[in-house]
């Protein structure tokens, strides 16, 4: 099969350009994760410059999920409209909006507005930033990519926790300009927040470099510009291939977003809902927001706890590394079964430490290091790379966007739940909640996850009608 390009202009194959573009995407993801972690360290900060009661306190904490709900409910919509790129570029400008407004805040209500266009701009990224990697990589290459988003946001949190650290510890002293000794010392949380506004405009800046992805331009009938795209990814054999299996497929791209409700795609919709609300439920953001709470009930000090939560953070990005030189050789569902078992079996083993009083030591915290490690290469990354490709091409942005909302449903669940129940049913019986919550995940994997290894994601899209037809 030709490809309509204009030989005097045909692009070359680049692995340089790949890694950029995939690279500078999920710069989307380490935004994401900084934006979450670095509200833990200005809490008692504001709560204190602002004098909150328990109502604003929480207010101020999850006034980014209000936001993080409406950025994902739009974003599908908008991205399958007017392109992947574009709604990036969008992302990048509500993280810099945000960031920058936060230290400049006047009053605690423009505080809480800036943080709420935080959160559109978190909601944006973290279902536009996997899904641009999952259309754009090669089917080779294309787990091991998007595990370059979860790395991002792995490495997101521990960024903060250091910044937050550093700034709190030289908060101490006066500057030349009154407003800099405002920011930097005798309301750093204003630094630690505007901090972000570095990383976002570097986002925003790299944006402008990158290309469409040469799906959505399939999609939209430009073939010849995608074409070029896929020539200079992957070689034109490849981009042959791509672009033909494509066209096997266009007759379906007209189909409405309904069309994921019916039996075709009803294996994809329920591993869209369910794998991503698993992830959060099985407790990982208790782990990472908590941390130090749950140490402390371990008997660890406030000063090692808060070390232990960098600890955390570190292992969670060593380990990530493990799904993103595996899950293309090893696939999806080992890495899922592995991971999810361990996951539960250290939650199992946690709660069984702290029932048994066996608190003193390092063993709890080794425990949640397992669990974390276990979570880092399997449900983090992994999610991300399935929810990228299982759904159809046409209705892509709409579906993912979808299975991303299920996903910040749970995240608000555990985060709203968490302290109630360490305070309720006490961190053991919070931990067995948490392996039983996670147990149905391995399920999922067994029944309905097929292996997505080296399939391209017109051939994912042609499994599911396979499937009704056999």
């Amino acid at each position: 099969m030709s490809i309509a390009v204009n030989s005097n202009s045909t692009p070359q194959k680049s692995s340089t350009y790949l890694y950029f573009v995939c690279f500078v995407a999920a710069l989307g993801g380490f935004l994401f994760g900084f934006d979450t972690a670095v509200i833990s360290g200005t809490i008692s900060l504001v709560k204190n410059d602002f004098s909150l009661n328990s109502v604003t306190e929480g207010w101020y904490v999850s006034c980014a999920l209000l936001g993080c709900i409406i950025g994902v409910s739009y974003s599908g919509k908008l991205s399958d409209n007017y392109g992947r790129k574009i709604v990036l570029i969008l992302s990048a400008v509500l993280f810099l909006v945000s960031a920058l407004g936060c230290m400049y805040a006047s009053s605690f209500t423009m505080l809480v507005i800036f943080r709420l266009i935080g959160g559109l701009g978190i909601g944006v990224a973290s279902m536009v930033s996997p899904l641009y990697i999952s259309e754009f990589a090669p089917s080779r290459l294309r787990g091991m990519m998007v595990s370059l988003y979860q790395l991002a946001l792995t490495i997101g949190i521990v960024f903060a926790y250091f910044s937050n650290a550093y700034l709190a510890a030289h908060a101490a002293g006066t500057y030349a300009s009154e407003a800099i000794t405002t920011i930097f010392s005798t309301e750093v949380w204003r630094a630690m927040l505007g901090l972000e506004a570095l990383p976002a405009a570097i986002f925003l800046i790299c944006l402008f470099f990158l290309p469409e992805s040469p799906r959505w331009l399939l999609l939209k009938g430009q073939e010849q510009k995608a074409s070029q795209i896929l020539i200079k990814i992957d070689g034109p054999e490849a981009a042959a291939h791509e672009v033909h299996a494509f066209k096997a497929q266009v007759d379906d791209q007209d189909t409405p977003f309904k069309e994921l409700f019916t039996p075709v795609y009803r294996k994809a919709l329920w591993i869209g809902l369910l794998l991503p609300f698993l992830s959060q439920v099985c407790g990982i953001n208790a782990v990472i927001y908590y941390g130090p709470r749950i140490l402390e009930q371990a008997g660890f000090t406030l000063n090692s706890a808060l070390g232990g939560q960098v600890t955390i953070g570190l292992v969670n990005v060593v380990f990530t590394f493990v799904a993103i030189f595996t899950v293309d050789k090893w696939g999806r569902r080992p890495l899922l079964f592995v991971g999810i078992g361990g996951a539960v079996a250290a939650l199992i083993t946690i709660g069984a430490l702290f029932a048994l009083g066996i608190t003193s030591g390092p063993w709890i915290l080794l425990f949640i290091l397992a669990f974390i490690a276990c979570f880092a290469f399997s449900f983090g990354p992994v999610c991300w790379v399935v929810i990228g490709e299982i759904f159809p091409t046409a209705i892509r942005g709409k579906a993912m966007a979808l299975a991303t909302l299920s996903l910040w449903i749970g995240n608000f669940l555990v985060g709203q739940l968490t302290p109630a129940l360490l305070e309720g049913l006490g961190a053991s019986w919070t931990f067995w909640l948490f392996a039983l919550c996670c147990s149905p995940a391995l399920w999922l994997t067994w029944k309905l996850i097929p292996e997505t290894k080296g399939r391209s994601l017109e051939e994912i899209e042609a499994h599911w009608k396979n499937i009704i037809k056999h």
